[in-house]
């Protein structure tokens, strides 16, 4: 299994953000569709990190991202599941829905099927935000087109993702 082994090696250096985190006094949430998890469940396969995580949310149907965290059907409707604008509702749907100050959204194309010329497999959309309190959430997404199979393109934003996250709590 080389998602498995993957995500093992990444929780290993998983250390800095519960760190950067406890620093901060911050806790962390997830809104994941395309990786179903995987992101969550690499934060707390690290021992020690009920200091840091507070949830995670699988939002793997567009009925979910809109019950779970809010994101509005129109949006889905008008831009489609995996865009920009609904991977930042994402984000800023987990922050509202969540005790987090810092939060990750990925949506995407893992494959193989469900690709289209304007959204092919491999497109991810990863957004995060920090929401501190008395103050607007600041959130930003990133557009990624990953390369390989079904478990290559989840492993590389599984990485992609925590590399987000150790940025925006340093």
């Amino acid at each position: 299994m080389p998602l498995l082994n993957d995500l093992d090696a990444l929780a290993s250096h998983l250390g800095p953000l519960g760190d950067a985190l406890r620093a901060r006094g911050w806790r962390l949430a997830t809104a994941e569709s395309c990786t179903g998890g995987l992101i969550a469940a690499l934060c707390t396969s690290v021992a020690g990190s009920s200091d840091w995580f507070d949830r995670g949310f699988v939002t793997y149907s567009n009925a979910a991202k809109s019950d779970q965290l809010g994101v509005p059907a129109a949006l889905i409707a008008s831009h489609g599941a995996v865009s920009e604008p609904v991977a930042l509702a994402m984000v800023q749907g987990a922050l509202q829905h969540s005790q987090a100050q810092l939060a990750v959204a990925v949506t995407g194309v893992a494959g193989p099927g469900g690709g289209t010329p304007d959204k092919p497999v491999g497109m991810v959309w990863l957004a995060w935000g920090v929401q501190v309190p008395g103050q607007a959430p600041r959130c930003q997404a990133l557009r990624l087109q990953l390369a390989g199979d079904r478990t290559a393109v989840r492993s590389q934003t599984v990485q992609r993702a925590v590399a987000a996250l150790l940025l925006a709590a340093s």
